[in-house]
């Protein structure tokens, strides 16, 4: 799932999943079980990499996947696409983009009706990802070829395990730092 916040993406990936029979992985619901509803500093990355791992398990099984995580940058898709691949699974890249004034719309009527299921988000936080957010080219939607992995990095499976800490099984999970 391709998108920004309140683009629709989880109810897009409930259909998904039930039409699919797959296993859908939504970060937020594992975020706010673990660490409450703030946002907890440098700890996405982590859970979204377990979850890339779980993922990875899953397609290795034969069982289909839709990862709820919004991807904003065309390095994470690429990745995502790799990483797929490279356990013989085809991957499909769903974008749902979403007009600022309906995202924060959509925004507010979430912290009215269903707080506990989401983070607090302000119109600042909504224009800097808006800002930060890479809208997916055709090519990429359409399972273009993949682009060589950024410099410094010999595969995708390198940049993920650096971008994901624990999305492969050979990377060992960071100690917890305490509460």
């Amino acid at each position: 799932m391709v998108g920004l916040p309140a683009a629709g993406k989880t109810r897009r990936a409930r259909e998904l999943a039930a039409a699919r029979g797959a296993l859908r992985l939504t970060p937020d619901e594992w975020m706010i079980p673990l660490f409450g509803q703030h946002q907890p500093e440098g700890r996405r990355t982590v859970v979204e990499g377990r979850l890339v791992w779980l993922a990875l398990s899953a397609l290795r099984l034969g069982v289909d996947v839709v990862l709820d995580f919004g991807v904003w940058a065309r390095e994470e898709r690429t990745a995502l696409r790799a990483l797929a691949a490279s356990v013989g699974a085809a991957s499909e890249l769903v974008y749902l983009p979403v007009a600022a004034d309906e995202q924060r719309r959509r925004v507010r009527a979430r912290a009215r009706t269903d707080a506990g299921t989401t983070f607090a988000m302000t119109d600042a936080d909504l224009d800097g990802w808006r800002a930060g957010f890479e809208v997916p080219t055709a090519d990429e939607l359409t399972g273009g070829e993949l682009d060589p992995p950024p410099a410094g990095h010999d595969s995708w499976l390198t940049w993920a395990a650096a971008w994901w800490p624990t999305c492969l099984p050979d990377e060992p999970v960071p100690p917890h730092p305490g509460p």
